[in-house]
């Protein structure tokens, strides 16, 4: 129903729509597994492809800074991390990779200052910025990816051909083990 509200909102059908663009994570398990599903359910019924877009990418994208620290909380002491620049459309691109890591253990990239975004720079600013060498030109981490951000990186990804087949929606956790595990003593 929500897909149908949407879709009419916009006044335009199913049989419309090309492919169909998705936040792929990393985030949380549930929410992750959701996009992933939905997207998958629609794709499939519709005969259309899919456009995984990362969520840390996503939120750069949103922030209008050309060069962006992505750090959101991944829970047990780590960040999801990412760094990204501007390209010349507008759109930002993965600097390396994106991992999950402790914060005092993030990677800082060379050149200039950097905006930094996401939940992880409230909760571990201090280790953050430590390992970041003061080149902080604003922080906000209260800012969340919207879905046009993920709009327009999809719309970027189709135009260069990267359209994927339902089955190969897939999630992006960045973690190999998802729950914290006890040890006995």
């Amino acid at each position: 129903p929500m897909v149908d509200e949407l879709l009419a909102e916009a006044a335009i059908s199913l049989a419309a729509v090309v492919a169909l663009v998705f936040g792929c994570g990393p985030g949380a398990f549930t929410g992750v597994r959701i996009s992933v599903g939905v997207a998958q359910g629609i794709a499939f019924g519709a005969d259309i492809g899919v456009l995984p877009v990362s969520s840390l990418a996503a939120l750069a994208q949103g922030c209008g800074h050309e060069q962006v620290l992505v750090a959101v909380d991944a829970r047990m002491n780590e960040v999801y991390w990412g760094t990204y620049r501007r390209n010349r459309e507008g759109l930002v691109e993965l600097c390396g990779e994106e991992c999950v890591l402790p914060p005092d253990q993030v990677r800082f990239p060379d050149g200039g200052e950097w905006a930094a975004v996401g939940s992880g720079w409230g909760l571990y600013e201090k280790e953050l910025l430590g390992s970041c060498g003061g080149r902080i030109s604003s922080c906000d981490p209260e800012a969340l990816p919207h879905a046009r951000d993920v709009a327009l990186l999809g719309i970027s990804a189709y135009e260069a051909g990267e359209t994927l087949s339902p089955e190969q929606a897939l999630p992006v956790y960045l973690r190999n083990e998802v729950a914290w595990k006890k040890t006995a003593i």
